[in-house]
C-alpha cells in the first residue's frame, strides 16, 4: 500500500486478490465460493482457490478453520464469508 501524508492509500479492488482455502466436498467451502465469486464479479477483484489437502503448509496453518479467506495473502475470515464485509475489505 502507498503511504501519502501519513495515511494509507486504499488499493483499487481490481488489483486485489481473494484466496479461498478449502477442500473438496466441504459444504461451507461451496457456500464461501459462491459469495467470493459474486463479490469478485461485482468489484473486479481476482480470486483463486487452493486445496488444503494438497498443501502441507496450508493444512498445518488452517485445517481447523476451513474455509479460510485471504485478501492479498492476509487472513480475512474463516468458516462463513460475509459479502458486505468482503466488499468493504476490497474497497467497494
Amino acid at each position: 500500500m502507498d503511504v501519502m501524508f501519513g495515511r494509507t492509500k486504499k488499493k483499487d479492488a481490481a488489483s486485489r486478490t481473494v484466496t479461498l482455502i478449502g477442500k473438496p466436498g466441504c459444504h461451507l467451502c461451496d457456500d464461501a465460493r459462491a459469495v467470493i465469486e459474486a463479490v469478485c464479479a461485482e468489484t473486479g477483484a481476482r480470486w483463486e482457490e487452493k486445496d488444503i489437502t494438497l498443501d502441507e503448509e496450508l493444512h498445518r496453518a488452517y485445517w481447523e478453520q476451513i474455509p479460510v479467506v485471504l485478501v492479498d495473502g492476509e487472513q480475512h475470515t474463516f468458516w462463513r464469508v460475509d459479502p458486505q464485509r468482503l466488499r468493504r475489505e476490497l474497497g467497494a
